[in-house]
């Protein structure tokens, strides 16, 4: 069974469909569904799937456990000064000095963490924009005259680690049976790398918060949107694979937006197993990373960047990341947002403006 959620005013490219239908013919794949971000990577990315006796590592990439979280700063909105905070966080070249925060982990690649990454990872500070349910931002512990930080990133180096290793000894993009002791290995090892992951996310939370002075750093919401979790149904166990998918079944979720434009709280429905239990992650891409720059050095010129930086409020390393990363590449999260909310897929809690982000 194949599902994509769309609406006559959204657009999805036909060659991610084409992706999601080939990969739902393999074996064991009962469900496949194909979110309103869905576009086009080495494996279809807005994409979730429902699996019995059998799993796909490939499918959810070299990035396990990635996600976003999202965390307080116990800073005041009208004290919260922009320019200011921007040349404190120029200043910081790179997340350093993060003994305090591993501990006494026996994680590989630990050099790794409280590094953001490269591609569309990013921290960056929200204020509350649009309040929908006063009532469940106050459940959530948000208060909507304060900054929060929200934090795009995921297993670094472990994930793409692990993805090699089982390709390399086991062929996993052939499918591991479930019970086999390459299935269980990878299962352990996928799920170490998620604590990773959500480790990872905490430590860059503490280094840019601190950065800017943050008075608390506590970590509201948290989802991960490339995994496999088992799914009991009926006493009978399933495998739902999300590849740039965000949970329905964790409660409040965030869905990030294009550099430049909203995030959003989310609450999903209940029992959203038509949708293989899933909620779109994001915007989704609507260009290849590979043509933005074409396409866009009259808009990017080196010229507006170092006239319009500071209005952009954005700090990189990587030049390519203004073009690659461009809110013109990403789909409209709005429409994204409004299919799901067709569909009764979630309720809407509040939105979150940008204020400044971070890619380094």
């Amino acid at each position: 069974m194949i599902k994509i959620v769309k609406s006559e005013k959204s657009w999805i490219e036909s060659n991610a469909v084409d992706q999601l239908e080939k990969i739902a013919t393999r074996k064991g794949i009962i469900k496949a569904v194909g979110l309103p971000d869905l576009h086009a990577g080495k494996t279809p990315v807005g994409a979730s799937y429902m699996t019995k006796d059998i799993i796909y590592p490939h499918i959810i990439g070299n990035d396990i456990g990635c996600g976003i979280g999202l965390f307080s700063t116990g800073l005041k909105k009208n004290k919260f000064k922009i320019d200011k905070s921007m040349k404190k966080l120029e200043k910081l070249s790179c997340i350093e000095n993060i003994d305090d925060f591993i501990g006494d982990t026996d994680f590989p690649f630990k050099e790794k963490l409280g590094t953001i990454g490269s591609g569309n990872h990013f921290a960056e500070f929200e204020e509350i924009d649009k309040v929908y349910d006063e009532k469940a931002l106050n459940k959530i512990g948000i208060n909507k005259n304060e900054i929060y930080l929200l934090v795009h990133s995921g297993s670094r180096k472990y994930g793409e680690y692990i993805l090699n290793k089982y390709i390399k000894e086991y062929s996993c993009q052939n499918g591991l049976k479930i019970g086999t002791d390459s299935s269980n290995e990878y299962l352990s090892e996928h799920d170490k790398a998620v604590r990773f992951a959500n480790l990872n996310r905490e430590i860059i939370a503490r280094k840019v918060s601190g950065c800017v002075n943050a008075k608390e750093n506590k970590k509201l919401l948290d989802s991960v949107h490339n995994s496999i979790t088992q799914k009991k149904i009926d006493n009978q166990i399933y495998y739902i694979h999300r590849k740039g998918a965000a949970p329905s079944d964790v409660g409040y979720i965030v869905i990030a937006g294009s550099r430049g434009s909203n995030s959003y709280i989310v609450k999903p429905v209940d029992n959203l197993f038509d949708y293989c239990f899933s909620i779109s992650h994001g915007a989704g891409r609507k260009w290849s990373r590979f043509g933005c720059k074409e396409k866009l050095e009259k808009v990017y010129s080196k010229k507006y960047v170092r006239q319009n930086n500071m209005k952009c409020n954005l700090i990189y390393s990587d030049k390519n990341i203004i073009y690659e990363e461009a809110p013109e590449a990403y789909k409209n999260i709005d429409r994204v947002i409004e299919d799901m909310l067709d569909e009764n897929m979630i309720e809407v809690v509040a939105s979150l403006k940008p204020l400044i982000t971070y890619k380094r």
